[in-house]
């Protein structure tokens, strides 16, 4: 027997006029005859019917050639598969734990006892876990509740308490729980910054060259104007103040009005680490133009060389001897994760954006954005104070907790240092030494032949050099023309988060078949 839907669907496609059951004839026909059903289907969308500035919008870490490497991950599923490699290997990507990076024991048994808190009701539960584990998942209980709720849109106020111990512990200078907002991962808090300050394409940013494509791809859904500066190469990727002032100055008579400054310390792609006097030579830009300072810090547990300093504590110390209120406006927020250092929790996303010295009705604009995403994972939460409040010297957990720490940053470093090395003996190739982060931005010289090879499959010739290794060596590493880089030069971003070293040579190989083929 044919349902009433039904009967309505014959109806309209046959245009016969039977009654539904429940209806009487006339009822029926009046249904059946009120939408014209003699017309063709309305076409689907397509891209150009979409918003442009979403499809202005491009991120090279998940760009062409890792696509190209997933499509290849699929076809080394086969055993029947003639590819010249048996594994991909991601270096494309800050993802730790897609590598093989182990997660801390510390954070997963906390979150075991989080996501099932019955467990706490075994008789085993003294034997599995550590007495301090069982105490730390009992007071996060006690503040969160269940992971499974929404938190308050700004943060569990526990949380945020912790946040603001570590960071006055860190830099010396107090801080406020008020002036903390628990994101999901930093991504959450770029996007809310710059959503905010967008006022249209008379609006500029300036951008660290090269950068984390995350930043010029927001600012592209928002239609305001990256204002690139370049950091010196050839001195380790450093800043130069009277460089970033001419940005300014040239952006202002061209109608553009700069309104915030991005720094990535250490550096993503450099891996450089600013110095604290160059941080000061920046709030004082920063000060006089009437910038917001974005300090992106997500990498600052990965340090190998030298010593990282936040924003922050620069901004204290100048404001701290500051007699003429020079930088009493500066407006500063700045970010953390637990997707990198050596957390490497990238899916649980958690972080974090303090605001220093913001007005009240901008913070609040910040509250209704976070409102309206009505809160960040609770679990990344949770993993934020685990992350600012690890185990203590003579806890149960502390022995093991320094073990793997120290594990990973060791293993990092090692890492960094041969692929560094790796780099600067290759023919054509340079790199500056990785002072932190978790990559390397090697530039290479490209041959004529190569400019030819990419322009015949419409490509530039970084992305040629990225698509031949990842054809040969299933190493997927990113073209710098993704990041940024000044006109004529061309580079590789690629992590050094892969285990072992076989993947390293690989590459020492296929690059010294490339420059046979294509630079003599």
């Amino acid at each position: 027997m044919l349902t009433i839907f039904q009967r309505h669907i014959i109806q309209k496609t046959s245009r016969s006029s039977f009654p539904y059951s429940t209806m009487s004839s006339s009822t029926a026909k009046t249904s059946a005859s009120s939408i014209e059903t003699s017309f063709k289907p309305a076409p689907k969308l397509v891209a150009s019917d979409l918003n442009p500035h979403a499809l202005n919008a491009k991120y090279a870490v998940r760009g062409k050639i890792p696509t190209k490497a997933e499509q290849l991950r699929q076809e080394l599923a086969s055993k029947s598969h003639s590819l010249p490699f048996n594994k991909i290997i991601n270096a494309n990507i800050g993802n730790p734990q897609q590598l093989d990076q182990k997660p801390l024991t510390f954070y997963r048994e906390i979150l075991a006892i989080l996501q099932y808190p019955e467990l706490l009701k075994k008789d085993a539960a003294s034997e599995i876990f550590p007495a301090d584990i069982i105490d730390h998942s009992k007071t996060l209980l006690s503040h969160i509740g269940s992971l499974g709720a929404y938190s308050h849109s700004q943060g569990v106020a526990h949380v945020r308490k912790s946040v603001a111990e570590f960071i006055s512990k860190r830099d010396g200078y107090e801080a406020s729980a008020d002036d903390i907002f628990l994101t999901a991962g930093a991504s959450t808090a770029v996007s809310y910054l710059l959503g905010l300050l967008s006022l249209g394409p008379k609006t500029g940013f300036l951008i660290p060259i090269p950068q984390y494509p995350l930043y010029t791809a927001t600012l592209a859904l928002n239609n305001s104007t990256a204002l690139p500066y370049y950091l010196n190469e050839s001195d380790n990727w450093s800043v130069d103040s009277d460089e970033l002032v001419k940005v300014i100055e040239n952006a202002k008579a061209k109608g553009v009005s700069p309104r915030c400054l991005v720094l990535i310390n250490p550096g993503n792609p450099t891996g450089a680490i600013l110095k604290k006097e160059a941080i000061a030579d920046l709030l004082t830009v920063a000060a006089k133009y009437g910038l917001v300072v974005i300090a992106d810090e997500v990498y600052q547990e990965n340090v190998y060389k030298g010593e990282f300093v936040s924003v922050k504590k620069v901004l204290k110390e100048l404001q701290s001897l500051d007699k003429q209120g020079i930088y009493s406006n500066v407006q500063l927020a700045s970010l953390h994760s637990t997707s990198k250092g050596i957390s490497g929790e990238c899916g649980q996303r958690g972080g974090y954006m303090e605001l220093v010295n913001f007005d009240d009705s901008v913070r609040a604009q910040v509250m209704k954005l976070a409102s309206i995403s009505l809160c960040p994972p609770v679990s990344g939460q949770a993993l934020v104070e685990l992350m600012v409040n690890p185990p203590k010297k003579g806890d149960p957990s502390y022995e093991l907790y320094i073990k793997e720490r120290t594990f990973i940053f060791n293993s990092l470093k090692e890492r960094s240092r041969l692929l560094y090395a790796a780099f600067n003996e290759m023919e054509g190739v340079s790199c500056q030494e990785p002072e932190g982060a978790m990559y390397c931005f090697p530039n290479i010289e490209l041959s004529q032949k190569v400019y030819e090879a990419a322009e015949k499959v419409g490509m530039e010739p970084d992305e040629f050099y990225c698509s031949e290794l990842l054809d040969n060596t299933g190493i997927c590493a990113v073209p710098g023309s993704g990041f940024g880089q000044v006109d004529g030069t061309w580079h590789v971003r690629t992590t050094f988060l892969a285990p072992g070293t076989e993947w390293i040579g690989a590459w020492r190989d296929f690059h010294a078949k490339f420059v046979a083929k294509y630079n003599k």
